[in-house]
């Protein structure tokens, strides 16, 4: 399974962001995500497993659930897959914030992936820190945009 972690700060309370990142059925709109489905909301209406189809580039298309946790206080939002197929075996991550003050955030993207058999290694390092990179710009721009 590859890892890989990255952080950046976004100029946006706490909330707003996880308004944003909770806000799966949007993914599509912004992020690298063909369509996200909701399947079963938790406690106050979050969701709690969400069905994804994503283009992995040279792979091809993978489609997984992942099942969410929330912590108290909104501190971090992590996941993993309950079902995977395609080019993506295993997904497992966490978004971990922090508030720096009340308008700025500081959001850690910590990801694990599980691709098939065949890929060699330096396709899969290389895409676990681009799916890092990509997905923490795509949400400060998404956040800050409004």
């Amino acid at each position: 399974m590859e890892h890989a972690e990255g952080s950046i700060l976004i100029e946006a309370p706490i909330d707003d962001v996880v308004e944003v990142i909770e806000d799966y059925e949007a993914y599509p709109e912004w992020a690298d995500v063909r369509s996200a489905d909701v399947r079963e909301r938790g406690e106050g209406g979050r969701p709690t497993e969400v069905a994804f189809e994503v283009d992995v580039p040279v792979l091809g298309k993978a489609s997984y659930t992942l099942r969410y946790r929330y912590a108290p206080g909104d501190t971090a939002i992590s996941w993993d897959s309950t079902d995977a197929h395609g080019a993506v075996r295993d997904v497992r991550g966490e978004y971990l914030l922090d508030e720096i003050d009340p308008d700025t955030t500081q959001v850690t993207y910590r990801l694990a992936v599980e691709l098939g058999p065949l890929v060699p290694g330096f396709i899969r390092t290389e895409g676990a820190r681009r799916v890092i990179e990509n997905a923490l710009g795509r949400l400060k721009r998404r956040v800050e945009m409004g």
